[in-house]
């Protein structure tokens, strides 16, 4: 079956990566590739997010699985070993990889039952449980330390400045404070999945939820909670922050979650905003209070 390039990836791909173009001209003839080197076949439409297609498809037995193709990144690369590293403890279970082309073989979830589906106060303890189990597992070698990460956020601290409003560059220069504060503390060593919000765990037949596409990091859990607070946000950041934080130290996670709003805030900076996003800003002023 060939594999037709959806428009809208096309466009995603065409505004916010063209470097990736190329990869993605080459797609059908990947995806066939990588369906004849497995012996796959198609089992209905390909999915896609706003990086990756996923094809579903049988194994030579009959089993079910998911064929993901995506251009090789820094944030990706990982992924294959972290997948390995935690082999399906909370977490879809990866069947093969194909690592010069980064083609991921994996256990086939439920794409239409994502966690976002249940109401937040049913899916923040599914969540906050499979972060914990999740943070359970030290890191691999060869995983990008959370130490880069905030070291070059650091060195970009000057950016804070074109942000148009007073309070919103005290804000984030409060939160590039605090950053620099716990940059110093051990980094942690911890196999974190940096994106797990409720679209990121699906639901399966081997467990009831199980999470997908992580971005591997090593370091503290406490960079981790981002994705929770913040995706199908309300205002009730304390009550989220408390359950995702019950086996935590909380000032150490309140530090490290103000570092992702200096994240968030920088990407923001870079494609040109020049206020503080409202979400973001509402979490960091409810967490600062929590600091020591």
């Amino acid at each position: 079956m060939p594999i037709t390039v959806p428009p809208r990836l096309r466009a995603y791909y065409a505004k916010h990566s063209p470097e990736h173009l190329p990869w993605l001209t080459d797609l059908p003839t990947l995806a066939t590739t990588a369906l004849d080197r497995w012996n796959l076949h198609p089992d209905g439409p390909p999915r896609h997010g706003m990086v990756a297609i996923v094809i579903p498809v049988h194994r030579p037995d009959g089993t079910p699985a998911a064929l993901k193709l995506q251009p090789r990144d820094h944030e990706n690369d990982g992924e294959a070993p972290a997948l390995r590293h935690w082999h399906g403890d909370g977490t879809v279970h990866l069947l093969d990889h194909d690592e010069p082309t980064g083609t991921l073989l994996l256990e086939r979830l439920n794409p239409d039952r994502p966690l976002s589906t249940l109401p937040t106060d049913q899916a923040l303890p599914v969540i906050a449980q499979l972060l914990e189990r999740l943070h359970r597992t030290t890191a691999p070698p060869g995983i990008r330390p959370l130490t880069t990460i905030t070291t070059a956020m650091l060195t970009e601290r000057p950016l804070l400045h074109r942000l148009t409003h007073a309070h919103d560059r005290a804000l984030a220069l409060t939160c590039a404070d605090a950053t620099a504060d716990i940059a110093t503390e051990p980094p942690g060593d911890r196999l974190l999945h940096w994106d797990l919000h409720y679209g990121n765990a699906l639901a399966a037949d081997r467990e009831p939820w199980l999470a997908i596409d992580p971005k591997p990091l090593t370091g503290h859990p406490g960079f981790d909670l981002m994705p929770a607070l913040a995706n199908q946000w309300t205002d009730n950041t304390p009550h989220r922050f408390d359950q995702l934080t019950e086996h935590l130290d909380r000032a150490a996670a309140t530090a490290w979650t103000l570092a992702r709003v200096l994240q968030n805030t920088l990407w923001d900076l870079h494609d040109g905003a020049t206020t503080l996003d409202p979400v973001q800003a509402a979490i960091a002023t409810a967490l600062l209070t929590r600091l020591p």
